[in-house]
């Protein structure tokens, strides 16, 4: 059964208490509610949400802002682009209702609300919601080990370097090899490689345990772990490969040691200009990465600039 914290979330924002009461109430059976009671509040709790709410229901005329200009912003927000805005207006005006659907409204339902097309027209857009969030989530995703793919690595690192051009604040970056594991696969059988990157990326998934970190599997044996805020990357980036080695996979064909192991280089770079700054993190940790190897791998080594 769905709990209150599974239900797909519907903001409603609406300058008048009995409308959002009405609104809440009618949808509270099926549906997880925020309430915002104007258009600064609504940005507000959209931005903060972003990642949860498959729907808002957005009053058109609001003091201050007003729900056009809070569409305006939803749209030039990459947080909050996606999330689909139906307006909820009083108006009967063809030509209002075309500009809000210009501007990316994905439907208008007309006041006073009528319940049956309010639940059959919501229900419609959150199932569409949903499906595209699953869709958007598989593409994210490795096919074999389950973590974050290159693709999403990539949009991650790109967003990270952004803000940190922005901000001045430091990114993390980790690459890491598993050790001879051509070797390791011409020994065992490449099912069995599958196995040991499941379990390789699932142990990386683990200590990428904080809301903004990411971990990623970015080749064939390749891996990254990426801390947007920085802080920790050094103490995670050793765990990790201690970890692996205390997975005791058996490796009698590697050149290191009798169980798999992994290389690591760990770059931690502020933020100065954007083209620059990945470019420059990038480079680090992956010198950092072959310097690791060179010294007989089973290890990380890491730099701070």
């Amino acid at each position: 059964m769905m709990t209150a914290d599974d239900r797909p979330t519907i903001l409603i924002a609406d300058d008048e208490r009995l409308n959002r009461t009405l609104l809440a109430e009618l949808l509270q059976k099926d549906y997880r509610i925020l309430l915002a009671r104007d258009g600064v509040d609504a940005l507000e709790r959209a931005r903060a949400d972003a990642e949860r709410i498959a729907l808002i229901l957005l009053d058109v005329s609001m003091p201050g802002e007003s729900g056009y200009d809070v569409l305006r912003a939803l749209r030039g927000d990459e947080r909050t682009a996606g999330i689909s805005v139906i307006f909820i207006t009083g108006q009967s005006s063809e030509a209002d209702e075309e500009f809000g659907l210009r501007l990316g409204a994905v439907d208008y339902i007309h006041k006073p609300i009528r319940p049956a097309i309010l639940l059959a027209r919501v229900g419609n857009l959150v199932k569409l919601a949903m499906q595209k969030r699953d869709l958007e989530l598989v593409a994210q995703r490795d096919g074999l080990t389950g973590i974050a793919n290159r693709r999403h690595f990539d949009e991650a690192i790109d967003r990270a370097c952004r803000h940190a051009a922005r901000t001045g604040e430091p990114v993390g970056l980790a690459l890491f090899d598993i050790d001879h594991f051509k070797l390791y696969n011409d020994r065992y059988g490449h099912v069995a490689g599958d196995e040991a990157l499941r379990q390789v990326a699932q142990l990386l998934a683990r200590h990428a345990r904080r809301p903004y970190d990411i971990a990623a599997r970015i080749g064939g044996e390749e891996f990254a772990l990426l801390s947007p805020m920085g802080d920790g990357i050094v103490e995670l980036t050793d765990r990790f490969c201690e970890a692996v080695v205390g997975l005791r996979i058996p490796h009698e064909a590697s050149l290191t040691t009798a169980f798999l192991t992994v290389s690591g280089g760990t770059a931690l770079v502020a933020g100065a200009g954007y083209a620059d700054f990945r470019l420059r993190l990038v480079e680090q940790a992956d010198r950092l990465l072959y310097e690791a190897k060179s010294r007989g791998r089973n290890q990380a080594v890491h730099l701070d600039s």
